[in-house]
């Protein structure tokens, strides 16, 4: 297992700002997932972290050891491509052993390490197919398998499941988590799928415009954004986001109708343009003119299976709200909503970041 410093990281393409100081701490075995949208900057952190890319300022060290200056062969790093890169030529066990051999592996190690991967990964029938002979599935084990049999203590993921089916997706997300649990390896994965992010990561990374708005917890990142964007961009569906003002009494004033903000755990609470986020299971549906209650009409219901999600009109805004089955049958026009703020989001209009 090793550690990861990624310290001051700058990188421009054509005078455009790809990634703008970021900072990360990676402790050894951990399973670190940048997440963000497309463009904001995680392959390139990824290709930077491997050597593949230079950057223009900053250090990547491992084990305290600075590995800026250094090739990517020297690094120790193994990776996963989006688009696996197997040699369509060569059989799976070819595809498996050629690294080794290039590097000049005895023969006896070779055979060792490409039976022990394939077992590991349970691609032992495979070994003598090309990929072209294989499912996308196979073809993601087989791209995975030739990294481990580096034995690098740092594996490099960039976004690998995003050629895979959704079914596929979610099977070979449990035995990615499973093969870190195996391996106790230092993982760097990097997606745009909050799915993968919430599920597999000890800690996420959420990118935005080549920044890191927040390295945290998956379920922290989900409970606490510590930014609009973050709020927005976790979460299916995301946060319910609503503008108005603190009054610094203890409400949240939304055009006429206030909110009482008492139960937010405010640092330092003051007046001033702000935004109220709440999550759709934590708004509760009451009838109309309950106290605490805020009016709204039902705009439509989406049936998921085990549960439900009502839209509503309230407060000049759409917003979700999670529902069980019946109730979602036989929800009325008109309803009451009732906010959980103990478990609300508050952002400073100004900064965009949590109050």
């Amino acid at each position: 297992m090793s550690s990861v410093s990624i310290r001051k990281i700058r990188k421009s393409f054509a005078g455009l700002t790809v990634l703008d100081s970021v900072d990360m701490e990676i402790a050894p075995g951990e399973f670190i997932v940048i997440l963000g949208p497309s463009g904001c900057g995680k392959s390139t952190l990824l290709n930077v972290i491997a050597g593949l890319d230079d950057c223009d300022s900053g250090q990547i060290v491992i084990d305290a050891v600075d590995v800026s200056g250094l090739e990517p062969s020297q690094r120790g790093l193994a990776m996963v491509f989006q688009s696996y890169a197997l040699f369509p030529a060569m059989t799976v066990r070819r595809n498996l052993s050629f690294g080794m051999e290039v590097a000049g592996t005895p023969k006896a190690t070779i055979v060792q390490k490409v039976d022990w991967v394939a077992k590991l990964l349970q691609i032992e029938a495979l070994l003598d197919r090309k990929p072209s002979q294989l499912s996308g599935g196979q073809r993601q084990r087989v791209a995975i398998g030739r990294a481990l049999v580096r034995s690098s203590s740092i594996c490099l993921f960039d976004e690998p499941l995003s050629n895979l089916d959704a079914k596929l997706r979610a099977e070979t997300r449990v035995e990615l988590k499973q093969l870190h649990e195996t391996l106790k390896s230092t993982m760097i994965y990097v997606t745009h799928d909050q799915i993968e992010a919430m599920t597999m990561a000890d800690r996420v990374a959420v990118m935005h415009k080549g920044r890191v708005e927040q390295f945290a917890h998956p379920q922290s990142i989900y409970e606490k954004p510590a930014s609009l964007f973050v709020a927005g961009f976790v979460g299916s569906p995301a946060m319910n986001l609503l503008e108005g003002s603190l009054d610094g009494t203890g409400c949240f004033l939304v055009g006429l109708r206030s909110i009482s903000s008492s139960a937010y755990p405010f640092e330092n609470p003051s007046a001033g343009e702000a935004v109220l986020g709440i999550r759709c299971e934590d708004i509760g549906i009451v009838e109309p003119g309950s106290p605490d209650s805020i009016p709204a009409q039902l705009a439509f219901t989406e049936l998921l299976g085990a549960d439900a999600l009502g839209w509503f009109d309230c407060l000049g805004k759409r917003m979700s709200v999670r529902l069980g089955v019946d109730a979602a049958r036989s929800m009325a026009k008109e309803v009451g909503l009732r906010f959980d703020m103990a478990k609300a989001s508050f952002f400073s209009a100004a900064t965009e970041r949590r109050l």
